[in-house]
């Protein structure tokens, strides 16, 4: 017997904006300017790792967003196909954003070395209902924006 979700929804995978050849090409000057530099001062593996690094932003860039199914279950929460149990999770929070083009999102911090963090966007659904069944099963925590979610949002992928 299937099991049923108490909660389902589709969403993309995170908020990010079109990038036009302006934004490529001063990555592009920035990476190659700072490879220099590193070559000037004899730090050839410094250059090739910001080459490589420069690479991989254009690439992260570059990718269309995927839109998932989310499913909340008695037993713990689904992304797609990935199924992570309530008793491998941490703690939970409920995130608003100020900028009101972004979702409410569900935050969970988890035991599992792959998957630490899950940031679930909120669709259809209202926020209060999925923290009250939420946090009958794992207790709430305090989830701030981290190093990375500046910068990531500061760069705008």
């Amino acid at each position: 017997m299937a099991r049923e979700p108490i909660f389902q929804w589709q969403g993309e995978e995170y908020a990010s904006e079109e990038h036009g050849a302006d934004w490529y090409w001063a990555l592009g000057i920035v990476a190659a300017a700072a490879a220099l530099v590193a070559l000037l001062f004899g730090n050839v593996l410094l250059a090739l790792v910001i080459v490589a690094g420069s690479i991989a932003v254009a690439l992260q860039a570059s990718r269309h967003r995927r839109t998932h199914v989310f499913s909340i279950f008695d037993e713990g929460v689904a992304i797609d196909d990935s199924f992570y149990a309530y008793a491998s999770m941490r703690d939970f929070a409920i995130l608003e954003f100020i900028d009101p083009e972004l979702p409410p999102a569900l935050s969970i911090k988890t035991n599992q070395i792959l998957a630490p963090h899950l940031l679930i966007p909120i669709h259809d659904y209202e926020p209060e209902d999925v923290y009250d069944y939420v946090n009958v099963h794992i207790p709430e925590g305090d989830h701030r924006e981290t190093l990375i979610d500046r910068i990531t949002t500061l760069l705008r992928f």
